[in-house]
């Protein structure tokens, strides 16, 4: 049975003040959950595009790369037959024209690196805060089943650790 299905069960079935207090609260956890989970499984994607925009401009890097080597090995190709100045300056030119590229597509690769590892860390945090607002729906079912107040309060105290953790994924940054 999923989450929200069992909340709207405990609702209808709730009789006694207390079970209506539990089965309400269950509601807004529920509520809270389904939002976390929502941003945890964006941040995953945003992670997974950070990284593919990453490998892209790593291989980029490498594309200038072999084309920089390339114009280095025509160069002292060139020297070596002592060819016209003209022809090992244009060569010479092209080297220091894919040395800046390269520089510029490794800043945004190492951007790209930078964005991945927040949004990892985000959705780390954010799945973390799931775990302890599914069990806080768990324990709260476990109240109006025992009607203990013992298991509500643990209820409400897992979903407070589960908020405060989700809500540390972007605070921490």
């Amino acid at each position: 049975m999923a989450g929200s299905d069992e909340v709207e069960e405990r609702v209808h079935e709730a009789k006694e003040p207390f079970d209506k207090i539990v089965a309400g609260t269950m509601a807004i956890i529920a509520a809270v959950l389904a939002t976390v989970s929502v941003l945890a499984l964006h941040f995953v994607g945003e992670k997974l595009l950070n990284q593919q925009l990453n490998s892209d401009q790593w291989a980029y890097y490498q594309a200038k790369n072999i084309r920089r080597y390339t114009a280095q090995v025509a160069c002292d190709l060139l020297a070596q037959t002592k060819a016209a100045p003209q022809l090992t300056e244009r060569y010479t030119h092209d080297i220091a024209k894919y040395d800046k590229e390269m520089e510029e597509i490794q800043k945004a690769a190492k951007e790209y690196e930078k964005e991945r590892d927040l949004d990892s860390r985000r959705a780390e945090f954010l799945h973390i805060g799931e775990v302890f607002l599914e069990i806080a729906i768990v324990l709260s079912s476990l109240a109006i089943l025992t009607k203990r107040k013992f298991w509500y309060g643990a209820g409400t105290v897992s979903a407070a650790a589960g908020v405060l953790v989700a809500i540390s994924a972007f605070v921490r940054g």
